[in-house]
């Protein structure tokens, strides 16, 4: 099967569905809302079952949208995770069904790759390897083959991983985080070149910076603020992107204009990181710079 350049997708969507794994909360959360809104797709989310209430209120969110919401609770991040839930897809959503699935699991681990420290900067041990590399880029794999194998996509579906810049930056207990999402990146490009001639399409999202739950876990409050402080000085618009946009992003690529992105990373990330540089060394702008120079 190969895919029509020109073919829309069908102008009723009420029987096509999103996958998306890390639903409970974060980047997952509002891209599943984002998606039962426009195009109007039904939702199977995966996650951990971590943040109960996140996920009542998005259950209230699509149903609101006259759209269903199916759960699969577990560990969809592991061989055996993606198969149990990939047989409750299966039993839950017609063949040919998925237009979009999208990747925004975060299961690392932090740590250092020498002996010493403790807490985030303690040694990784082999199971943080084998934790980090399947939840964050090796999943994405047994799921594309998954949902290949079931015959479970629709045509023209997208399949799409999710990454950032920190991913480009070295922060010195971040290695496992790196090496993953450098992982996912070359497997979305061989992903696109084996699934592209049967009508699908497989991406890699780079969005800047949001604060997320997940993100604030490898910070004190008060390194997580000063990070947000610099990050939003960094951006042209001097402002820090919100889960809601990335999730609006999401459903323009579901539109037929968007089409012609296979196996790319697509920069969203509002020119972060551009001027960072120029935001450390010319730090006028941080009023706590100020109060130490009074106070001097």
């Amino acid at each position: 099967m190969t895919a029509n350049p020109d073919a829309a997708p069908p102008a009723d969507p009420g029987g096509q569905w999103a996958v998306v794994l890390g639903v409970s909360s974060g980047s997952g959360h509002d891209i599943a809302k984002a998606l039962a809104n426009d195009p109007g797709l039904h939702i199977f989310g995966a996650h951990r079952g971590n943040w109960p209430d996140q996920m009542a209120e998005l259950d209230v969110d699509v149903a609101a949208l006259g759209r269903r919401i199916e759960h699969f609770v577990g560990d969809a991040g592991t061989p055996e995770g993606v198969h149990k839930a990939a047989d409750l897809l299966e039993a839950t959503v017609p063949r040919r069904s998925v237009r979009i699935f999208v990747h925004s699991i975060a299961n690392a681990s932090l740590g250092l790759m020498l002996p010493g420290g403790k807490g985030p900067m303690r040694p990784f041990i082999p199971s943080n390897f084998h934790k980090t590399m399947d939840s964050m880029a090796n999943s994405f794999c047994w799921w594309a083959q998954e949902l290949y194998s079931r015959e479970l996509l629709a045509p023209g579906a997208l399949l799409l991983g999710l990454t950032n810049p920190i991913s480009d930056s070295m922060i010195h207990n971040f290695a496992l985080i790196t090496a993953s999402k450098a992982a996912l990146q070359v497997y979305v490009k061989h992903l696109a070149w084996e699934m592209g001639p049967h009508g699908y399409r497989v991406n890699l999202l780079n969005f800047g910076t949001v604060d997320t739950v997940a993100v604030k876990k490898a910070f004190t409050a008060e390194k997580w603020q000063r990070f947000c402080d610099v990050v939003a000085q960094a951006i042209p618009a001097h402002r820090m992107l919100t889960t809601a946009e990335v999730g609006r992003f999401v459903s323009l690529l579901l539109r037929p204009e968007a089409q012609w992105f296979n196996g790319a990373t697509i920069d969203f990330t509002g020119g972060q990181s551009q001027s960072l540089l120029d935001c450390l060394l010319y730090d006028e702008w941080d009023p706590r710079v100020h109060a130490k120079a009074e106070g001097a």
